[in-house]
């Protein structure tokens, strides 16, 4: 394989701008409209549905039943540093999603909390493998889970919130379901779904042990991202691009690693990052699960404040806002903290994720011209009368 480290020219980093007095505050970052793109179903549910679906199910390995106990658990396991309490969290809520009822009950609240932190369009992924264990066929947990978010976007629309969510289906890495999901995701992909993700530990798993899966949806033109570059570097990243083909990187935020930044500011960009970058491949960067992974020591420290001022394709997500305690505006406001980003640079952000999303290129352009752009338009406006 190419090695990823070899340089091209050096380059400027271009200047950090001037910044106006147009800083949003956190209630215009809250109604901006924003893009998700990488959001696990698994990862974002209500600690009081849990309790909920614990009783309702009989499900009893909760470490506690009171539901703001119950968050604060999620987030410090989760937090922790140990991989074996971060994974024990998703045994919690995988272990609530196992019926037709629990599923649609999620999803449509998934829709509902997103719907109401201004997120418009979103893609959640979840893995259907994963909901099997009290009878439910992967086609009925599909149906269900599309279900759920037709009325969270229903009743989003009743509270005066507007949104879209596809599904992205997910394989698991360690497992060897991948093909059988990638037709389930083109069989439903005018049904809800917009497109196949895999997941799971990276290291010991690469994308290529899946190479069937995405030679099948490149065959049937079919969208996929890969979890890339979040645990594993830069050879997970070159697979997921030149092996596999992945149309994102989920995460993505190792490419760091082949950036190399001099004292007196000057910039080397790898071939690997030069490629990403010269082919607008999309990062889906998740700033607070990153630094709970590792990849940042702070916000101020995270990759994405380079990224962004060279001019890659970056995203900004939520991954698992559960176990993260995050939601987009959270991740908007720990960003504009960090950097002194205005709605500007929300914006930027922000139309990189339509650009970038799954969907039909006239959908995604009426998104950003008819629901982004002006949305942002009038929160800038309100700074001409203060």
């Amino acid at each position: 394989m190419t090695r990823p480290t070899s340089h091209a020219p050096t380059l400027s980093i271009p200047a950090a701008r001037t910044r106006a007095s147009s800083t949003p505050d956190q209630d215009q970052i809250r109604r901006a409209p924003k893009v998700l793109l990488h959001d696990h179903l698994d990862g974002g549910l209500r600690p009081g549905t849990i309790v909920e679906l614990a009783h309702e199910t009989g499900y009893q390995h909760l470490p506690d039943s009171d539901p703001a106990k119950l968050g604060t658990w999620f987030h410090e396991a989760a937090d922790s540093g140990s991989l074996e309490r971060y994974l024990e969290t998703f045994s919690h809520t995988v272990g609530v999603m196992q019926t037709r009822e629990a599923l649609v009950r999620v999803a449509a609240e998934c829709a509902e909390d997103l719907a109401a932190d201004g997120v418009v369009y979103a893609e959640v992924r979840y893995a259907p493998e994963q909901h099997l264990e009290a009878g439910l066929t992967l086609e009925e947990i599909i149906e269900a889970v599309n279900e759920g978010f037709r009325e969270g976007e229903h009743r989003a629309r009743d509270d005066g919130n507007r949104i879209r969510v596809g599904a992205l289906l997910t394989a698991m890495r360690h497992a060897a379901r991948s093909q059988e999901i990638a037709e389930l995701a083109n069989r439903y992909r005018d049904d809800g779904v917009v497109g196949f993700d895999i997941a799971g530990a990276e290291a010991g798993f690469p994308p290529t042990r899946h190479l069937d899966a995405f030679e099948y949806l490149k065959r049937e033109n079919f969208h996929f991202t890969i979890h890339a570059g979040e645990g594993f570097g830069l050879p997970s990243i070159w697979q997921a691009l030149q092996w596999c083909g992945a149309d994102r990187l989920g995460h993505g935020v190792r490419i760091i690693d082949d950036i190399r930044v001099a004292d007196d500011g000057s910039v080397e960009l790898g071939r690997l990052a030069a490629y990403v970058r010269d082919k607008r491949i999309p990062l889906e960067l998740c700033p607070t699960s990153n630094l709970q992974t590792g990849a940042a020591d702070s916000y101020a420290g995270h990759p994405i404040g380079l990224l962004r001022r060279l001019g890659f394709r970056a995203t900004v997500n939520t991954d698992n806002r559960l176990m993260s305690g995050t939601s987009m505006s959270h991740e908007f406001e720990q960003l504009v903290a960090a950097f002194d980003y205005t709605l500007d640079d929300l914006l930027w952000f922000t139309v990189n994720g339509m650009k970038s999303a799954f969907i039909p290129f006239d959908e995604r352009l009426a998104m950003i011209n008819e629901v982004i752009k002006p949305g942002y338009a009038e929160l800038k406006a309100e700074w001409l009368f203060r």
